[in-house]
């Protein structure tokens, strides 16, 4: 990658790995399919005014608001929020191998050996992470996040289809006005009193659905279908390898969590994994 797409690459981690933890405190006063139904409709609605309607392309849009967005927040936020935030952070690296995966079997973007031997030892890693004390009994929340980073992969092999024929910033816009709506609708039918949950909110709840909105969808979703455009997907999904980094420290500093000390050295691992991934010779672009 050239220096200005290493620029982008190494900020989204930093943009979705900080809200991804704060999105925690964020979930006491705002139900996980709610917040984030504000959060992907307010992003759209500041964004779509800019972009025309791109009708050859609402169906595939749908699709990928509902796959990518709705029912993969729904899995994984359900589960962050079941699951320690700087735990879950190093679980949701699983959208890596995930996608690398998913790459070849429906792309057919065949995997140099580095990076299938990269899945192994993160799957190890993660063996060693569920065996951590802070995650016992929480088997529910590991398996929605695991969902969610599978379903999250699967998205992108459909965003990866879409982001040659439109721009960005584009795409995130139109994925935020069809997945917003869908996500409020289904926490009004599975959490209730939507309207309660709203208007309750404190203005710190507030903040974290401002930031989610602009910074981590608006602007991360934005330069992370930039990338997608130009590379191939096995080489794309690597930049989560910083999201333990930012995910882990923001959760240590900002919530006061100390992970066990199996946390780390099974995340460590898991990181070892990608990043062999991320270092494999296949550099072409598409």
């Amino acid at each position: 990658m050239p220096i200005k797409d290493i620029i982008i690459a190494i900020s989204i981690p930093c943009l979705w790995g900080f809200g991804f933890v704060i999105a925690k405190p964020g979930m006491e006063q705002l139900p996980p399919l709610l917040i984030n139904g504000l959060r992907w409709w307010l992003a759209g609605l500041i964004l779509v005014w800019w972009f025309p309607v791109p009708r050859n392309l609402l169906k595939e849009i749908l699709i990928l608001s509902f796959v990518a967005c709705t029912l993969q927040y729904g899995l994984t936020f359900s589960g962050l929020n079941l699951v320690e935030a700087s735990s879950a952070i190093i679980i949701v690296q699983f959208e890596v191998p995930f996608g690398v995966l998913a790459a070849f079997l429906i792309l057919k973007e065949k995997p140099p050996l580095k990076n299938l031997l990269g899945l192994l030892i993160a799957g190890a890693g993660l063996f060693i992470l569920t065996g951590a004390p802070n995650l016992e009994g929480q088997s529910l929340g590991i398996t929605l996040l695991l969902s969610g980073a599978a379903v999250w992969a699967l998205g992108q092999i459909i965003a990866k289809s879409i982001t040659g024929k439109i721009n960005g910033i584009a795409l995130t816009a139109w994925v935020g006005i069809m997945s917003g709506p869908q996500l409020v609708l289904a926490s009004a039918l599975i959490d209730g009193n939507t309207i309660n949950y709203i208007t309750s909110a404190n203005s710190i709840a507030w903040l974290i659905v401002i930031y989610q909105a602009t910074l981590m969808t608006a602007l991360g979703y934005s330069l992370w279908y930039f990338l997608l455009s130009k590379y191939p997907v096995n080489k794309v999904m690597p930049i989560h390898l910083l999201l333990p980094f930012t995910g882990v420290l923001a959760a240590v500093f900002l919530l006061g969590e100390r992970p066990d000390i199996k946390v780390y050295f099974g995340g460590i691992i898991i990181i070892i994994g990608v990043a062999i991934i991320l270092y494999s010779k296949s550099e072409n672009r598409v």
